[in-house]
């Protein structure tokens, strides 16, 4: 029986290269819709080359369940496999970080640029100090067709029709307020009492989204949605509604990687117990679908990246 690196020796052509880069793109993502959005294929056109993939290996890659897909475990290997060949590639054909060069423009969320963004910024400078970074911030749905920007860093649950994204980094979430306010409350521990709490939030936490759906999603998953009350403020920035939690002016649904500081100087408290993962929420690197992308973004994906897990 041959193993994995003597099928594809043997049993792949130059045809099939472009079914293992849809492979690659599949296995990411665990969506042949997703991959078709980042390849600029159709889902059938995924599921073709998938098969003839599967076809030419005489494996089963992909287990078809309900609404989901998942590897097999051959597929997994040739994941992992698949995985390390690129990142060799990638290492043979980076250049030197003195060929990185040229314009750079990112459009990120105001309350993320402010509290993790800028403060790691001046680490890329130091590292590709002749790329010219133009940094702006908003929270209008970004349209590459009509605003000069390279790369989105956006947060949501992964959907960008038409555009390639990967998810940066989860987020997790909790009600946070301050020790004042818990205290006035006696809401430490007591969850119903969030009935006579004022809610504070993001507005509109990503595009389309309902206005209070992470206190929804979060008191869905604790159990305690009868408890949430009608009372709410709301801000078009996530991090005015923790300011305003740190001012005592109620309880708000604090995201981990910008609510953090201020629990570590005691001007939040977790009433309620700690952070929970936001389901398929997290932050999205979304840009054009393209065949390469330029030198100067690679950079920067593999930078953020770096620092995501940092």
């Amino acid at each position: 029986m041959l193993n994995l690196p003597d099928r594809l020796a043997t049993r792949l052509n130059g045809a099939q290269f472009a079914n293992l880069h849809t492979f690659l793109a599949v296995a990411r993502h665990l969506s042949f819709s997703q991959a078709a959005q980042e390849l600029c294929l159709t889902a059938s056109a995924v599921s073709h080359r998938i098969a003839r993939l599967e076809q030419a290996l005489a494996l089963r890659l992909f287990e078809r369940l309900t609404r989901r897909i998942r590897l097999t475990t051959e597929g997994e290997r040739l994941y992992q496999v698949l995985q390390g060949l690129e990142a060799q590639l990638q290492e043979a054909l980076q250049p030197s970080t003195e060929e990185v060069s040229g314009a750079l423009s990112l459009y990120v969320r105001p309350s993320l640029a402010q509290h993790w963004l800028v403060p790691r910024l001046a680490d890329f400078q130091q590292r590709y100090p002749q790329v010219s970074l133009d940094i702006r911030t908003g929270n209008d749905p970004v349209d590459f067709r009509t605003r000069p920007v390279d790369l989105a860093l956006l947060y949501g649950h992964g959907e960008f029709p038409g555009l390639a994204s990967q998810l940066l980094m989860d987020e997790r979430v909790a009600p946070v307020c301050s020790p004042q306010y818990a205290e006035r409350h006696g809401l430490i521990g007591h969850p119903e009492r969030l009935a006579q709490c004022t809610l504070l939030h993001d507005a509109l936490a990503w595009e389309h989204a309902a206005f209070d759906v992470e206190w929804q999603r979060w008191a869905g998953e604790q159990g305690v949605r009868q408890h949430l009350p009608a009372s709410h403020l709301t801000f078009d920035r996530s991090d005015l509604s923790s300011a305003a939690a740190g001012h005592h002016a109620g309880v708000a649904i604090g995201r981990q990687r910008l609510v953090q500081p201020l629990l570590d100087q005691g001007a939040l408290i977790l009433p309620l117990g700690g952070f929970s993962q936001a389901a398929g929420q997290g932050y999205y690197l979304v840009h054009p679908p393209r065949e390469r992308l330029p030198l100067r973004l690679r950079v920067m994906i593999e930078w953020l990246r770096e620092c995501a897990l940092s």
